[in-house]
């Protein structure tokens, strides 16, 4: 291989790492066209953050196991079929607007554009003295993860689990962040 051909399998290299590294920023940001099947592909290009809902219903197990950890007390994340805790928020009530208190918070929010504003909450709820658990998906990629999460404990959970009634498992890791109650 001469030195010209070589460099330019490099800078060829470099285009394609570059092309990669579009796909994989912060889906807050992305085009949302970017998700469109184009006529060369009938897949989207960002399928890890599609879905026809950004509600998952939190497996009961998982929920049971770290419930025996902190006693749950409020899930600001709920509908009535879907509560956790005996106290909880629906849409309605918009957990996003309620004072969480000093209770010890289970939350798994919306998977969509949301996100950030429920882990602002989540991180800000903590400062004032509640405990918030977040169930979140593990994107490390993302402004919310950087901005929120990683002040946080973080958890990562083994293999991808799957989410309330469904037949396959989640498109992508989850992780548990824990925001422990810390008055300022």
């Amino acid at each position: 291989m001469t030195a010209a051909s070589f460099a330019g399998s490099q800078a060829n290299a470099v285009a394609e790492a570059s092309c990669l590294n579009q796909d994989r920023r912060d889906p807050e940001r992305s085009n949302p066209a970017r998700n469109r099947p184009t006529s060369q592909s009938p897949f989207p290009k960002n399928v890890h953050f599609m879905s026809s809902t950004s509600e998952w219903s939190t497996p009961q197990w998982l929920f049971d196991t770290l419930n025996v950890e902190f006693h749950f007390t409020l899930d600001p994340c709920a509908t009535p079929g879907n509560a956790k805790c005996p106290n909880y928020f629906t849409l309605k009530e918009d957990g996003l607007s309620q004072d969480w208190g000093r209770n010890t918070v289970f939350m798994n929010p919306p998977y969509g554009r949301a996100i950030s504003r429920w882990m602002r909450k989540a991180y800000e709820s903590a400062r004032q003295g509640a405990t918030v658990v977040c169930l979140v998906p593990a994107r490390t990629d993302t402004n919310w993860w950087h901005q929120f999460a990683i002040k946080g404990e973080v958890r990562f959970l083994k293999g991808r689990i799957r989410f309330g009634d469904a037949r396959n498992t989640a498109p992508f890791p989850s992780a548990v962040v824990v925001f422990r109650g810390v008055e300022t």
